[in-house]
């Protein structure tokens, strides 16, 4: 019988929670967990864990949550674990060579696209904000290019007309837990994993969401804005402007037909309220002003006056 494998991982958000979660289930050691520093959150600002810290602690595991991993004295921790494979899930800090050569068996990436496409910081937006109908989890192992490794598996998963990046991530953090576990047993059984190189043909970049990002271009057809809510919701939210203030959509469905200038409300009452597009227009059903709480569309004109005719957004009316 093979030997126990001394399992790494390497994750932050709880996509990388629901993989570890599924590693330990399958019974395998854990030896070492890397994890970011607690970051500042909510109103008050208070360090919060992230979700793979949370876990690890519960777990009991020996948890490291280097602010780099350029550093000698961090690399000599990782190095102590002895790790015969190192998992990574949405870590957030580039591996250097030392720590991708460090492992016996290398390091091995959960990845959130069907690469070569969407190659990047933030896959799961990109497919949703270029309308793609299939996404899926490619489990890679790691060299020093940007997600360019060689491929191990590969599982698809559609896109619905109506996902969101929460519902997307949910699903293809379900199906990455399964194809790791799939992978480890595989190197635990035959002391190796084949792989195959990846075609450039058809390679794309998922580049960081940014704040030009969220802003909502009114002269952009009415689909095209439906899917940056959609791709945006839970982070960071797409929003535009309201009397000089920022408010985020959370959720929206787009119109077909003829509604007037881009940006301009053509409907603000107990049916909905409508903003016309380039092509179309949004109909939207939850909104936020800054500070406050995401509202149904109906909650948010109680206590805020939107008039048919005005204008959201910086979009000029001809």
């Amino acid at each position: 019988m093979a030997a126990a494998l001394r399992v790494g991982f390497a994750g932050t958000p709880p996509f990388a929670a629901a993989a570890l979660t599924a590693i330990l289930g399958a019974g395998f050691h854990v030896a070492a967990v890397l994890t970011r520093p607690d970051r500042p959150r909510g109103r008050g600002l208070k360090l919060t864990p992230s979700a793979v810290k949370s876990l690890a602690l519960e777990q009991g595991l020996a948890l490291f949550q280097p602010a780099t991993l350029n550093e000698d004295g961090a690399r000599a921790q990782l190095a102590g674990a002895a790790l015969d494979v190192l998992v990574v899930a949405a870590y957030g800090l580039i591996l250097p060579q030392p720590v991708l050569d460090d492992p016996r068996h290398g390091c091995i990436n959960i990845h959130a696209s069907l690469l070569p496409r969407w190659r990047g910081a933030a896959p799961i937006q990109r497919a949703l904000l270029e309308g793609d109908s299939k996404t899926g989890i490619s489990i890679m192992q790691m060299d020093a290019g940007l997600d360019t490794g060689a491929i191990i598996l590969a599982r698809g998963v559609p896109i619905g007309p109506r996902d969101n990046a929460a519902t997307l991530t949910e699903r293809l953090a379900a199906a990455g837990a399964e194809a790791i576990v799939e992978t480890l047993t595989r190197l635990q059984r035959d002391g190796r994993v084949d792989a195959l190189l990846q075609h450039e043909d058809g390679a794309s970049y998922a580049r960081k969401i940014s704040r030009d990002d969220a802003a909502i271009d009114w002269l952009a057809p009415a689909v095209q804005i439906d899917r940056q809510v959609r791709a945006l919701n839970p982070i960071p939210g797409a929003f535009t402007m309201l009397d000089g203030k920022p408010v985020k959509i959370w959720a929206s469905e787009p119109a077909s037909g003829r509604f007037g200038a881009p940006g301009v409300v053509v409907r603000a009452d107990s049916g909905g309220l409508v903003i016309a597009c380039g092509e179309g227009a949004l109909a939207v059903r939850e909104l936020q002003r800054a500070g406050g709480k995401r509202l149904s569309t109906a909650d948010f004109l109680t206590g805020n006056l939107i008039r048919t005719g005005s204008r959201v957004g910086e979009t000029p009316v001809n």
